[in-house]
């Protein structure tokens, strides 16, 4: 990975009495961090904090802003209406698309009959493009279609309208991406892009242009319509943030209004759920739908996930819209598992793209565009994005699969490169000006795949001047989609990075990370988290809150995979750690997804990382962005022995340890490890303690003087009915003191202890144990009882490696953990 570059926005402390006006929005906290953030990021009057925090003091915007172009819409409508035509609503297969296409069946539902006189198509992501296709037109038109609404898509698509009129279907083009030169032949055309950019209505996207559409009908004929308008705003919310669009104006306003209406349903009984499907959901990702970052991270990822593993998405909708709860059940596990996959596909496909990156230099490559035959084409955007922010280099990935035949499809199933909202754009845009390629296209090994940009970069311009070598290409600034011949993957690389360089001059390419206030560990609380919940819903132009952390230190670290709703293991990594300096002796948990808890550094660290709460775990705690070794770190900077040997020194030596309490104690000015490790992951974790400390390591324990593993286990079933005979409570450390056995030890002798007949709860920070002697052990006990026994043998194995092994290999291991 590139080295990161570090920044830290320049603090304008805002006048007293805009924190003052600020402080009334925090009573719990004074307020400073916030209104710090806020007059950064340009809210600097009263009225304007007003509207930015509290939605019923904005004045939302009327649909009919739109003009001319939502009054024809909501004519041609009337009329389909009252003629009874069928109409058909063409959306797209990402979470924008998904939630628009819902917006519009729910919202056009109240004004045509559904399946009768109302239907919708959601195109194929391995096999159709975004937008129309001449195909799916045939359909429509054979079902007896007379009007297609689009959501989220259908600007561009000039060839497909006009093909629709020749087949006497009109269409209402509702979207928010690239506009064409000129209007195209629609019945209306509702697009934010031809407002002014500092217009309240600017930013939507596709699912609010919906709702807007659907709220200028309701205003329209205000006596037809039988559920309330709001009651489609959490799933314009869902849209909106899944989205990433910039959540000023009227997006801000229905994001915060979507947000409150899911987390009201969210908090009904199962039963009694609007959208049973969207709750359920909710509960596999273990959200509540309470904060901005539960769509961001949960609700989204897993709607995008369906199209990206299945290519059809369309049962999302019903999903979404759907008052059947145990059908919504179903899709609700189908989404779950298909976001698994995903998951996996990804760690797949990063680990392949890491290796090929060890193979270019990178000093010398100003894009990097990477190849193979075997990557999924669904997730090669997540995986483009997240290289081009480690390396701040643009990304673009290729996949080759397929055969000939396959890649060679028409126009209207090129979209076997697109990964949702960031390929969309212009996707109408042919590059095959070559002629040669134009009449042999069909014969052509295509690579497709997506683009990803860094901030200072306009990848749209950077490919697009390579029309030449391409056979399509859609986006915008940030990301695209693309194919091209195999053939051409060689000039196109050396071409675009020559124009990259060019461009560039002097300037060097650096993955930059931005970090908005500097704090403390003591400073992580439930105060500080409400201040920065004022700046939510967070997006583009008001980012989640960075926060940087100087001279910390992590412990208790530990990774794992995460498991799917059914338990399985996923191939998705995150580690969870405690952060710890010197403003407190309380530590702070935190989170770093898809990382190893190797990756972080030995010794005093800076990080920057966003504070959150976690619905699940029913705590405060961090998301670590980025991390690296403080520059007074003591690994840098100490230059006698780290590590001292007294494990054969007199017994004297350190008899002032304590023998009944902590591990530890500070002598000669040495962190002393007077009980013996059971792994390496032990060892390296008190050495990092100890480097926090600006100490050595002393390591002196003494021969261990084990008892055998079944002696440990009949004590352990001694001690349980002791303690459910006298009603006592005992703590984890007492046992784990008394048994001399480690945590991990301990909880499969717990577990063996249920299939025995005993009972132990949780009771505060102790456990209750309780056995009815007249119960018949399980068929799994003896299995139980053999784990125990395993884990018990293996950890006295380790202990007595470790009573003897060379200073020289502890030194050696700890060194080549740190360094890999």
């Amino acid at each position: 990975m590139s080295e990161q570059q570090w920044t830290l926005i320049t603090n304008e402390q805002p006048p007293d009495w805009f924190t003052q006006a600020v402080k009334q929005y925090t009573p719990a906290s004074n307020g400073i961090y916030a209104a710090q953030l806020l007059w950064q990021r340009g809210i600097k009057e009263k009225s304007q904090l007003a509207a930015f925090i509290n939605h019923k003091s904005y004045q939302p915007t009327s649909p009919f802003e739109f003009e001319q172009e939502m009054y024809l819409a909501v004519e041609r409508l009337q009329t389909a209406r009252k003629a009874g035509d069928k109409v058909a609503i063409w959306g797209d297969f990402d979470a924008d698309g998904i939630t628009s296409t819902a917006v519009l069946w729910d919202g056009l539902g109240q004004f045509f009959k559904q399946n009768t006189h109302l239907t919708y198509y959601i195109p194929n992501r391995l096999t159709e493009s975004h937008g129309l296709n001449n195909s799916g037109i045939d359909n429509l038109a054979k079902q007896g279609c007379k009007l297609i609404v689009t959501c989220d898509t259908g600007s561009t698509n000039i060839n497909e309208i006009i093909y629709a009129q020749q087949l006497g279907i009109d269409v209402i083009v509702t979207d928010h991406h690239t506009l064409p030169e000129e209007r195209p032949p629609v019945a209306a055309i509702i697009n934010p892009r031809y407002l002014p950019k500092e217009h309240q209505l600017f930013h939507l996207s596709g699912v609010a242009v919906a709702y807007k559409l659907v709220e200028a009908l309701y205003q329209t004929l205000p006596d037809i319509p039988q559920d309330p308008l709001e009651n489609l705003l959490d799933l314009v919310a869902v849209g909106l943030i899944a989205d990433l669009v910039q959540l000023s104006g009227d997006c801000r306003y229905l994001a915060q209004l979507g947000i409150q209406r899911l987390q009201e349903d969210f908090k009904q009984p199962a039963s009694a759920r609007r959208r049973p499907g969207v709750g359920r959901l909710l509960e596999l990702c273990q959200k509540s739908g309470d904060r901005p970052t539960d769509i961001s991270f949960g609700l989204g990822p897993r709607i995008n996930a369906v199209s990206r593993i299945q290519g059809d998405a369309s049962f999302c909708v019903e999903l979404l819209t759907s008052r059947d709860a145990k059908r919504c059940n179903e899709l609700a596990e189908v989404t779950e598992l298909a976001n698994a996959r995903r998951k996996s596909l990804q760690k797949d496909v990063q680990a392949q793209v890491a290796q090929k990156l060890t193979q270019l230099d990178l000093s010398t490559t100003s894009v990097i565009v990477l190849e193979d035959p075997q990557w999924p084409a669904g997730v090669l955007g997540l995986v483009a994005g997240q290289v081009a922010q480690e390396t701040g280099r643009p990304t673009i990935l290729l996949s080759t699969e397929g055969d000939a035949k396959t890649r060679g499809r028409g126009d209207a199933e090129m979209g076997k490169w697109g990964d949702g909202e960031a390929d969309k754009g212009d996707n109408s845009l042919l590059l095959t000006s070559n002629s040669a390629l134009s009449t042999q296209h069909s014969a052509l090994i295509l690579a497709r795949g997506s683009a990803r940009s860094i901030n200072s970069v306009d990848l749209y311009r950077l490919v697009k001047d390579q029309a030449h070598l391409l056979h399509r290409f859609g986006g915008h600034p940030f990301a695209a989609g693309l194919s091209l011949p195999v053939e051409n993957i060689p000039l196109f690389t050396q071409a675009i990075n020559q124009q990259l360089r060019q461009s560039l001059g002097s300037t060097t390419l650096m993955p930059t990370v931005q970090a908005d206030l500097t704090v403390t560990v003591a400073d992580l609380s439930k105060e500080l988290f409400l201040e920065l919940k004022l700046l939510e819903p967070c997006g583009m132009g008001n980012p989640v809150p960075k926060l940087l952390i100087q001279n910390c230190c992590f412990e208790n670290t530990w990774h794992r995979n995460q498991q799917d709703w059914q338990g399985k293991k996923v191939q998705y990594i995150k580690t969870e750690f405690d952060i710890r300096d010197d403003s407190t002796k309380s530590p702070f948990p935190g989170i770093w997804w898809g990382h190893y808890k190797d990756e972080l550094p030995i010794g005093k660290c800076d990080c920057i990382a966003e504070l959150d709460y976690n619905t699940f775990k029913k705590r405060y705690e961090i998301r670590l962005i980025a991390v690296r070794p403080s520059a007074n770190s003591a690994l840098a900077t100490h230059h006698s022995p780290l590590i001292l040997d007294w494990r054969d020194f007199p017994t004297e030596k350190h008899s002032a340890l304590s023998t009944q309490h902590s591990a530890l104690k500070t002598q000669h000015s040495a962190l002393i490890l007077k009980d013996c490790p059971t792994s390496w992951d032990d060892l390296r974790g008190w050495f990092k303690r100890s480097l926090y400390n600006n100490q050595q390591l002393a390591i002196a324990w003494s021969k261990p003087n084990h008892q055998p593993p079944k002696e440990i286990w009949q004590t352990l079933v001694g001690i349980a009915k002791y303690l459910s005979r006298t009603n006592q409570l005992v703590t984890r450390i007492q046992l784990l003191e008394k048994l001399g056995i480690s945590d991990r030890a301990l909880l499969l002798g717990i577990k063996a202890l249920k299939y025995w007949g005993f009972t132990v709860k949780r009771q505060d920070r102790s456990l209750q144990i309780t056995w009815n002697h007249h119960t018949v052990p399980e068929p799994n006990a003896d299995t139980a009882i053999a784990q125990f026994l395993a884990a018990v043998s293996e950890e006295q194995f380790q202990q007595k490696y470790f009573a003897k092994v060379p200073l020289s290999t502890i030194v050696a291991m700890i060194n080549s953990q740190n360094n890999s």
